[in-house]
């Protein structure tokens, strides 16, 4: 089955392209614009995009909704990261930590799919913890997140990222459910 993934970013197209390429499932993308509810779930932010749009979208396919959530911050920015990237960037979140002796936090993500007929929500999560200084380059918050059982993060090592990224985890389980 081919899928559409309707998304207006290019670096979750292309990530989401290259793992659901291992599963043998073809995407394709549309850049349609989704109004997103407020709210602290990703997975009810991608359910009512994918409602929103199915209006829009005759085929079979897909949305993602992700966040970056900290412990120390109350799960700030959580699903507010990508406004908040815009605004204070990785610096400011380091800043935020600053004083901070717990840097746990968590990346998931949310993908609500549609194969015409029925919907499903998939979530991939992945733990680990902030860094205390800029370390690579990458998109969004990958040069200041370290997951668990690694020194290095996202950003100096996108080979950890590609292996166990809350993304490919919820990548790998929507390629599970179009496969049944």
């Amino acid at each position: 089955m081919k899928l559409t993934f309707v998304t207006g970013n290019t670096h979750k197209f292309r990530e989401a392209e290259r793992i659901l390429k291992e599963y043998n499932v073809i995407i394709g993308r549309k850049d349609v614009n989704c109004e997103e509810i407020r709210s602290e779930s990703c997975e009810e932010i991608a359910l009512t995009c994918l409602r929103l749009l199915r209006r829009k979208v005759n085929k079979p396919f897909f949305v993602e909704d992700s966040g970056l959530f900290i412990n120390a911050l109350n799960g700030f920015p959580g699903t507010l990261s990508s406004w908040v990237f815009k605004k204070i960037g990785n610096g400011g979140i380091l800043e935020l930590l600053r004083e901070k002796q717990s840097r746990d936090a968590y990346f998931l993500s949310a993908i609500a799919a549609w194969d015409g007929g029925r919907e499903k929500v998939l979530t991939g999560k992945v733990d680990g913890h902030i860094s205390l200084e800029l370390r690579g380059k990458g998109f969004g918050y990958d040069p200041i997140f370290i997951p668990a059982g690694s020194d290095k993060t996202f950003g100096e090592d996108e080979k950890v990222k590609f292996l166990c990224s809350h993304r490919r985890n919820s990548l790998r389980k929507l390629a599970e459910w179009i496969g049944r």
